[in-house]
């Protein structure tokens, strides 16, 4: 006697993998706030890792950061040991900045963009959303081999199986829709 094999809930399947996508969208605003644009802002500090008695804090944890007009960053730890351990966290933050500790803090004196940078950064922006466009298509690519498999197995119609290759579509479409709308939105601001 043949045993009844569980049906696969496509749609459930489908909607179960919405956290992940979202991760990526996340992720990817994260990554675009500590890419400098034009602007001057406490985003392009604010989660560096410092180390501070053996363990590693984001910034924005271990003093105010606000921004002196007109392309100035000043960070005020809440404790002055902090200090050397900032100043070693955005000198090797890898984004060109150069910190200098006074009785008031640490500034942070912003050059504006050259062209040359701008390219650099439109480019690094390109990158990052190839990298989530990516990682969008391995999650859609493992929910169809699920969904695949379980027509193979007879746990699902033909039916069904185009249906929830739809609605895959769909929201696949979806994010990727949200990763072309911030990626144009960090343009217009490094353009800016």
């Amino acid at each position: 006697m043949e045993e009844k094999k569980e049906k696969l809930n496509w749609n459930e399947l489908i909607e179960s993998k919405k956290t992940e996508f979202e991760e990526i969208i996340e992720r990817l605003k994260e990554d675009l706030k500590k890419l400098r644009v034009s602007r001057v802002s406490p985003g392009l500090v604010e989660d560096l890792k410092c180390e501070i008695f053996g363990q590693k804090f984001p910034l924005k944890q271990l003093g105010q950061i606000s921004i002196v007009p007109p392309r100035q960053i000043l960070i005020q730890p809440w404790d002055q040991s902090y200090v050397p351990s900032i100043l070693k966290a955005i000198e090797e933050s890898g984004l060109s900045l150069t910190p200098i500790a006074d009785k008031d803090g640490i500034r942070i004196e912003v050059p504006p963009m050259t062209e040359e940078f701008k390219k650099d950064v439109l480019k690094i922006l390109s990158q990052k959303k190839d990298r989530a466009k990516k990682m969008v298509r391995e999650i859609r690519e493992r929910i169809w081999n699920k969904i695949q498999q379980a027509f193979y197995e007879k746990r699902i119609s033909e039916d069904e199986k185009y249906k929830a290759k739809d609605k895959l579509q769909d929201l696949v479409e979806e994010y990727n829709e949200k990763i072309d709308e911030l990626i144009e939105k960090k343009e217009q601001e490094i353009k800016e």
